[in-house]
């Protein structure tokens, strides 16, 4: 089992930067995709960035250039660093944990809210 628990939402204003966190516990060995996710009111959840194993990265086109996503293997988090927001990125953020066996592992999520 994995536990994922997100940290970091709020407020802020247009243009402004949040920072999530994910912090992790469990059997974190077998996770080999570390993820971001988020859902809008009346929207479907949708992959905002992902990170592997072996660093690789990959974003979702709206938010590229804006977001970075990072692990520090030594605390078992996971970051999302949102620059240049936008009110269109209100949402729920979810972390999100793949493992090598194809289970996925959510957090119950953050809201980030985006207005003036």
């Amino acid at each position: 089992q994995v536990q994922l628990v997100e940290s970091g939402g709020g407020l802020v204003q247009p243009g402004g930067s949040l920072s999530l966190s994910c912090a992790a516990s469990g059997s974190i060995f077998s996770i080999n995709i570390w993820g971001w996710y988020r859902q809008a009111p009346g929207k479907q959840r949708e992959m905002v960035a992902i990170i592997t194993s072996g660093g690789t990265t990959n974003y979702a086109d709206s938010v590229k250039g804006r977001f970075i996503i990072s692990r520090d293997n030594a605390e078992n988090t996971v970051h999302l660093q949102m620059n240049s927001l936008k009110p269109e990125d209100t949402a729920v953020y979810y972390c999100s944990g793949d493992t090598y066996y194809n289970k996925r592992y959510w957090g119950p999520g953050t809201q980030v809210t985006v207005s003036s």
